[in-house]
């Protein structure tokens, strides 16, 4: 299939006017290059994959850096980040000159641009597609179908299949990242512990728990933890709690940023096996979650999203606040619809002091209000306003 159309797209061209490194981050395959190749397609593409031009570039960095004056759009940038230094005195000598850079690891390039390229650079962050992203071939799908695929490109474009992409996504970049950040002994225990993360997915966060179940102490899980945060393999939702007068949780909430992954890791080998799955309702919250994630990212915002929790056991599962409104959303899985769905969203108003603008339950049923004071979506049309 062609190219994809990508929400992010206008975003980074009116970027691109204003900084002179544009940084793109995300997890591996979701379309990173793929992207800024189709909006620069003037750009001189290096990729840091290729030993020998990775080679260069450690061993004659300002050679490396000049052997173009056109637009250098360097691929996989995190496996040689001293480059960013030299990029920033060549920036500063000529503002005119442009890097384009794309990096799978969050913490290295986050690291290396706040220390060379702060003011400089343009950093923005590429999750797998949304629904709209996907287009006809997502909402083609029944919703087993849809969350066992999950949104990577490679699969919502048809170039590969599920049953044969997580086994190597998993195999080829998991694992092989967790090498090059950290050196891991037992692998086999670290899919072990990605396999306990995907059981918890929409839970509250709790490490010790996972400790005591594989079997290795807190230190080691949480350094394990961060690594899936860096490598954008896990997305931690953290509590709301601002102007909140009930004492809240404060542990985040555990979720994949692709459902597909997540049922993966869960040895869900087909939609058929997801329909009958304890877990299905917990992968279908994490699909919506992502889809407020990906919202927030793809408009070059930052954080704003949250779940809701109090020491007294209410909840709600997904809060979205933008220019100060709250928007409060129920995710249930069922395409049938009750009233009992809209019981804490009906009292959330009086738990908050911050004003709560729009209150909806997000379901898979075909019924849908939209004028009502609680609004009833199927995740299909789910949009944020």
């Amino acid at each position: 299939m062609n190219y994809i159309n990508r929400t992010m797209e206008a975003l980074l061209l009116e970027a691109s006017k204003y900084f002179s490194v544009l940084a793109v981050t995300g997890p591996r395959q979701s379309g990173k290059s793929t992207l800024l190749g189709h909006l620069f397609p003037e750009a001189v593409r290096y990729s840091m994959k290729d030993v020998n031009v990775r080679e260069f570039a450690e061993n004659d960095p300002i050679a490396f850096l000049n052997s173009t004056k056109d637009v250098m759009f360097i691929d996989e940038v995190q496996k040689v980040p001293e480059l960013f230094e030299y990029i920033q005195g060549i920036v500063d000598a000529d503002p005119d000159r442009k890097f384009l850079l794309s990096g799978s690891s969050n913490f290295e390039i986050m690291k290396s641009v706040s220390e060379s390229l702060a003011g400089r650079a343009g950093v923005y962050e590429l999750l797998p597609l949304s629904l709209t992203e996907a287009g006809d071939i997502g909402f083609a799908k029944g919703l087993d179908e849809f969350l066992f695929d999950g949104l990577f490109p490679a699969v919502c474009s048809e170039k590969s299949v599920a049953k044969f992409f997580y086994p190597s996504y998993v195999r080829t970049y998991l694992e092989k990242d967790v090498r090059d950040l950290m050196n891991v002994k037992d692998m086999m225990q670290f899919t072990r512990f990605m396999k306990l993360c995907a059981a918890r997915v929409g839970s509250i966060l709790n490490v010790s728990e996972i400790c005591s179940e594989l079997g290795v102490d807190n230190k080691t899980a949480t350094s394990w933890l961060s690594v899936l945060t860096a490598s954008y393999v896990v997305y931690l939702l953290p509590p709301y709690f601002e102007n909140i007068s009930k004492r809240l949780i404060k542990s985040p909430k555990l979720y994949f940023t692709d459902p597909g992954l997540a049922a993966y890791l869960l040895d869900i080998e087909s939609p058929e096996q997801l329909s009958r799955d304890k877990m299905r309702g917990k992968i279908f919250e994490n699909y919506v979650v992502m889809e407020a994630v990906k919202h927030r990212m793809n408009a070059g915002r930052e954080g704003g999203v949250y779940f809701y929790r109090d020491s007294n056991g209410n909840e709600v599962d997904l809060l979205l606040k933008e220019e100060g409104r709250i928007q409060a959303f129920e995710i249930k899985s069922s395409m049938t619809y009750t009233k009992d769905f809209e019981k804490t969203l009906r009292n959330l108003p009086s738990w908050l002091n911050t004003p709560v603008e729009r209150r909806a339950v997000v379901y898979a049923g075909d019924f849908e209000n939209t004028a009502g004071e609680i609004n009833i979506i199927n995740y299909r049309n789910l949009s944020f306003i």
